[in-house]
C-alpha cells in the first residue's frame, strides 16, 4: 500500500450528524416567516433597528445549530465508546477475576498437563495424522499464515472447530473461557482451537481431548514490538502524548514516562507473548515467577514455533503431526508493505529488548530448545524439507496469484481477498487470484489467499460485532 490513506472523520462524522440533524430538528417554517414578517413590519420605523435585529437571530440560529451539533456528536460519540467496549471487554490482569466455566463438564477426562507427543519421523507412513489441535494465536508473530493452514485442514476432513460468538476473537484481552465458544454447551468436544485468545489452560483443555496437540509461535520481541507499536498504537491512549514524528524512538527513550500499566490497551506495548499467554506481561523480570511459567509453557505446549525460521517451524509441525507437505503449504498473510516496516537501529533495538525482558527471557528459552528439536530431526534432512516445502510453494505462487506478489490494499480487485486493516492506514498486503485456474487447484488456491475475517464467514462463523465495527470504519474512512 503505497499510497497512504489519509483519515478524517470530520467530513464524513459531519455529514451523518447532518443526516440526524435533519430528521430530529426540521426547520420550522412558521418561525421563519413570522421572522421575515416582523422584519418587514419594521422597515421604514428606522435604519437602526434592522441590521441589530438580523444579527440577532443569526447568532441565534447559530448557537442553536452549535448546540445542536455538540448534542449530536456527544450522542453519535458515546454510541461509539459504547460499541467498541462491547468490542473490546474489560482487561482482567489475574486469573482470579476471570470468568469460568466451574460445574461445566469437560469433553473427556483430561490430565493436568498435556501427553507427550512423540515424533512421527518425518511423517513415516504408520504413523495417523493428528486432528486434535490446540493453536494459542499469538499477535504479530505470522500467526494469521499458521491459522489459514488449520482452518484448510479442518475444512479438508471435516473437523470441528470451537470458534467465537459475534468477533474473530474470544473476548481478548479477557481471559478465555468455554462460555465464549459459538453454540457451546457443557460437554462439548472439539477438535481445533485456533482464534485469538488470552490464554487460560483449564478452561481450554475442557476442550478438547487429552491427547490433543498444543502448539504456539513466538516472535524476536524487538521485532514483536516494533510491529504492535504501529499496528495498535493507535489505539493506546498513552502514545497520543507522543509528539515527534518517530514516535516509536520517542517513546523507547524514556518509555516510564509514557507507559502506564493499567491504561487502556496497554498490553499491546509491553510483553506481548507474556500477555497473550496468560501471565502477568508487567512482573518483576527478577521474580521466581518468570522462569516457572516459561517451564509452565514448556510442559503445556508440544512445539513452540519460531516466526523467523517458519519454514523449519513448519517442518517440525509436519513431522509433530504426521500430516503430508500439501497441508503445511503456504502464503504469507497480512504482512506489511516494507515502506511501512521500518528499520530497528542498533540502540533501538536494545531498547525495545530491554522494555519486553519477560518476552525476550521467554524468546531465548524457546530459541534454545528450538534448535535442539532441530538437531535431533537432522540438519540435512531439515534442509532437505525445507527446500521441498519451498519449492511446493513457489508452485502454488505461480498457479495462484496473479502478477506473483502481494499487492497493496488499493489494488486488490475482489473484495473477498481484502484483509482487515489497522486504524488510520492501509498498510497490509494483499493478493489477487488469478482468473483462470485449473479445476485442480482452483479450490485451494482460493482458500489460501482468502484473508482471516472471510474465511471465518466462508466456516459459518457469527461475526456480526466485527462486521459492525467494520461498516462503521468504512463509512468514517477510519
Amino acid at each position: 500500500m503505497n499510497i497512504h490513506t489519509h483519515w478524517s472523520m470530520r467530513e464524513p462524522a459531519s455529514t451523518l450528524l447532518g443526516v440526524i440533524g435533519a430528521f430530529l430538528f426540521p426547520s420550522d417554517h412558521r418561525g421563519s416567516l413570522g421572522s421575515q414578517t416582523w422584519l418587514r413590519q419594521g422597515e421604514g420605523r428606522g435604519s437602526q433597528p434592522r441590521p441589530k435585529v438580523s444579527e440577532m437571530l443569526l447568532q441565534k440560529k447559530r448557537w442553536e445549530s452549535m448546540a445542536k451539533g455538540l448534542v449530536l456528536g456527544a450522542l453519535f460519540t458515546s454510541f461509539l465508546l459504547l460499541l467498541y467496549s462491547y468490542a473490546v471487554p474489560p482487561l482482567h490482569t489475574g486469573l482470579a477475576s476471570t470468568r469460568t466455566s466451574e460445574g461445566a463438564a469437560p469433553c473427556s477426562p483430561a490430565p493436568s498437563e498435556p501427553e507427550p507427543v512423540t515424533s512421527a519421523n518425518g511423517s513415516a507412513r504408520g504413523c495417523q495424522p493428528r486432528r486434535d489441535i490446540v493453536f494459542m494465536k499469538t499477535h504479530k508473530t505470522a500467526s494469521s499464515t499458521l491459522l489459514n493452514i488449520l482452518f484448510r485442514f479442518g475444512q479438508k476432513h471435516g473437523l470441528k472447530f470451537a470458534f467465537p460468538n459475534g468477533r474473530n476473537d474470544f473476548d481478548y484481552p479477557a481471559f478465555f473461557a468455554r462460555s465464549l465458544v459459538q453454540d457451546y454447551r457443557p460437554g462439548a468436544c472439539f477438535n481445533i482451537i485456533c482464534n485469538h485468545m488470552r490464554f487460560h489452560y483449564d478452561e481450554v483443555r475442557g476442550l478438547v481431548p487429552p491427547n490433543a496437540t498444543f502448539i504456539t509461535v513466538l516472535r524476536d520481541p524487538a521485532r514483536l514490538f516494533e510491529s504492535s507499536f504501529h499496528y495498535f498504537g493507535s489505539v493506546v491512549p498513552f502514545t497520543w502524548k507522543l509528539s515527534g514524528q518517530d514516535k516509536l524512538a520517542e517513546f523507547l527513550q524514556d518509555p516510564d514516562r509514557y507507559y502506564d500499566p493499567h491504561g487502556y490497551n496497554a498490553h499491546y506495548l509491553r510483553n506481548l507473548l507474556f500477555f497473550d499467554l496468560g501471565y502477568d506481561s508487567d512482573l518483576d523480570p527478577s521474580s521466581p515467577q518468570v522462569q516457572e511459567h516459561i517451564l509452565e509453557v514448556e510442559r503445556r505446549f508440544h512445539l513452540v514455533l519460531l516466526q523467523e525460521y517458519f519454514d523449519e517451524s513448519l517442518v517440525l509441525l509436519k513431522d509433530l503431526l504426521c500430516w503430508e507437505l500439501e497441508d503445511v503449504l503456504y502464503f504469507k498473510l497480512n504482512a506489511r508493505r516494507a515502506s511501512a516496516v521500518p528499520r530497528l537501529s542498533g540502540e533501538l533495538y536494545r531498547r525495545a529488548t530491554a522494555w519486553n525482558e519477560l518476552d525476550a527471557r521467554l524468546y531465548r528459552h524457546f530459541n534454545a530448545s528450538f534448535w535442539r528439536k532441530v538437531e535431533a530431526f537432522g540438519r540435512e534432512r531439515m534442509a532437505r524439507e525445507v527446500a521441498a516445502l519451498r519449492r511446493a510453494n513457489e508452485r502454488m505462487r505461480r498457479i495462484c496469484i496473479d502478477g506473483g506478489d502481494a499487492v497493496d490494499a488499493t489494488a486488490i480487485q475482489d473484495a473477498a481477498m481484502q484483509p482487515w486493516q489497522p486504524l488510520g492506514a492501509k498498510s497490509i498486503l494483499g493478493y489477487n487470484l488469478k482468473k483462470s485456474i485449473g479445476r485442480r487447484h482452483a479450490q485451494l488456491c482460493r482458500r489460501m489467499l482468502t484473508p482471516e475475517i472471510q474465511y471465518l464467514t466462508d466456516l459459518g462463523v457469527n461475526l456480526w460485532v466485527t462486521k459492525l465495527w467494520k461498516v462503521i470504519r468504512d463509512f468514517l474512512q477510519w
